[in-house]
């Protein structure tokens, strides 16, 4: 029997060879000025050698203040990165994989250590994990600068090769603190109603569709956060149909701010000592002040529930909402769980980050039926340790890592 989820399928007129798509996950493979590296190249090739549906990028950034404080991080802000793009772009059509690269600006998610400019945000409200300082209110020229800046990432992804771009609504950056009235306290006609805290959003779909005619824009969309006053899936549903008036491909669903916590990647335990050795608020602390911490956070910082699959109600929502295709991620790792999301539940694709981190070939390993779920244990050492490191699953080795630190 031939399950939907390994059947080709078409999404924008983009063509997938099954629904399992590869999420956008930040790789730090890239030189300091954002240029792609050959490890990021290698890391797609074995992507798309190992069957995903299509990939979708780590995020890349369209402006320097709106680059993250994480590991190097890609970008796409001027037209010298094409060719680099172009060149991985190529290597992954060779093996009939689509590829779409997810474009961001990371607001007040990010240091000014980092990009050596002030942080912006919708407004100046400080971030309660990012909170070195407080962030410059974005004024109005800021605003249309950034959607401008935007559209030219699209051109530029275009230009490159990729098969579509897909805007980062969610996680906290920038576009997603304006969708949610926790971080956009604007009176002006970019907050305050639905409708207006959307504006920026619809304004970069309709500039680039003026450029770019029917190249897909998908979006990566908060359905609810964790935040007092923040994102709701009643408002996401709300939003997502604007999306689709504003001609969205596709909207993938997730949720959080990290603000929130690991709230985006759940899992059992607190990976507090990956926390306390590679984390900027907390690794030039004392020794002995890390060592008792641990235990602490451990029982006082508790992990968010449920663990597995835990937008996919939100996704159902927003489904019933639009006519566009809807892809969920979050918590899924076995293949039981994917076919039955897409063949009972009515969602269109399903998108994972983790299992594909420590399993770039887990589809094809699905498909020959190897194994029928993901290796990858939640414990997030990838998301503490891509801070300083490229991405990869850190699982056991943190003492090494250490190690070859000191």
């Amino acid at each position: 029997m031939t399950h939907a989820a390994f059947e080709p399928a078409s999404l924008a007129g983009i063509k997938l060879k099954n629904r399992i798509i590869r999420s956008a996950t930040h790789e730090g493979m890239a030189d300091e000025k954002g240029f792609p590296n050959e490890k990021l190249k290698r890391l797609y090739i074995r992507l798309a050698k190992g069957d995903a549906g299509a990939i979708i990028t780590g995020y890349t950034g369209i402006q320097k203040d709106g680059k993250t404080s994480l590991f190097n991080m890609t970008m796409i802000d001027s037209d010298d990165k094409i060719p680099a793009y172009r060149d991985i772009t190529d290597a992954v059509h060779e093996y009939n994989t689509p590829i779409i690269m997810q474009i961001a600006h990371c607001g007040r998610q990010t240091r000014s250590k980092s990009t050596g400019l002030p942080t912006v945000a919708p407004s100046s409200l400080r971030d309660a994990f990012y909170n070195e300082d407080t962030p410059k209110e974005l004024s109005e020229d800021a605003i249309n600068e950034i959607i401008d800046n935007f559209v030219s990432a699209v051109i530029r992804a275009k230009q490159a090769g990729f098969d579509g771009v897909q805007l980062h609504l969610a996680h906290g950056y920038l576009l997603s603190e304006f969708l949610s009235s926790h971080s956009n306290r604007r009176k002006d006609r970019w907050g305050g109603s639905t409708e207006n805290k959307y504006r920026i959003v619809g304004e970069i779909f309709r500039k680039a569709k003026e450029e770019n005619g029917d190249y897909p824009i998908l979006v990566k969309m908060n359905a609810y956060d964790g935040r007092k006053n923040g994102m709701r899936t009643e408002e996401a549903a709300l939003i997502a149909q604007m999306l689709e008036t504003s001609g969205c491909a596709a909207i993938e669903v997730s949720c959080g701010f990290i603000e929130d916590g690991l709230y985006t990647m759940r899992g059992e335990k607190l990976p507090a000592e990956a926390v306390m050795e590679y984390n900027f608020k907390f690794k030039n602390l004392p020794a002995f002040v890390r060592k008792v911490a641990i235990p602490i956070a451990r029982t006082f910082v508790k992990q968010p529930k449920p663990l597995l699959k835990y937008n996919l109600d939100a996704a159902i929502q927003i489904k019933k909402a639009v006519n566009i295709p809807v892809i969920v991620v979050g918590g899924i790792h076995s293949i039981d769980d994917i076919n039955d999301i897409i063949e009972n539940r009515n969602i269109d694709f399903v998108s994972m980050s983790r299992p594909f981190i420590i399993e770039p070939e887990i589809v094809s390993k699905f498909k020959k039926g190897i194994q029928t779920k993901s290796k990858c244990i939640m414990c997030n050492y990838c998301a503490i340790i891509t801070e300083e490191q490229p991405l990869k699953c850190y699982y056991g080795m943190l003492p090494k890592i250490k190690h070859a630190k000191t």
